[in-house]
């Protein structure tokens, strides 16, 4: 009997700057399991299966509207798919 697998991680590379703090504070809301790990000039957020960005949490967070076409502006890399791209959401996942 093998043991049983955990979920595949996703994750992103954002810049280290203070607009990308107030987005890792909503991504830890929205997201459970997430592990956030700071290097130099970078934080890496990582969970297990799935990443969610809330245009609300974030909006919340910097105290003015978002569009989350602004995420674009502060990633390094990922790892995972954009499964999801609206308006008011963004979902890293792995479709298979």
């Amino acid at each position: 009997m093998s043991a049983p697998t955990s979920e595949r991680q996703v994750g992103v590379d954002l810049q280290e700057n203070e607009e990308s703090r107030a987005l890792v504070e909503a991504i830890e809301a929205d997201t459970p399991d997430l592990t956030i790990r700071h290097m130099p000039g970078m934080i890496r957020l990582t969970a297990p299966g799935r990443l969610v960005i809330n245009q609300a949490s974030v909006e919340q967070r910097l105290g003015r509207e978002w569009e989350t076409h602004e995420f674009q502006l502060a990633i390094i890399s990922y790892f995972g798919e954009f499964a999801e791209w609206e308006d008011d959401r963004i979902v890293i996942a792995w479709k298979h």
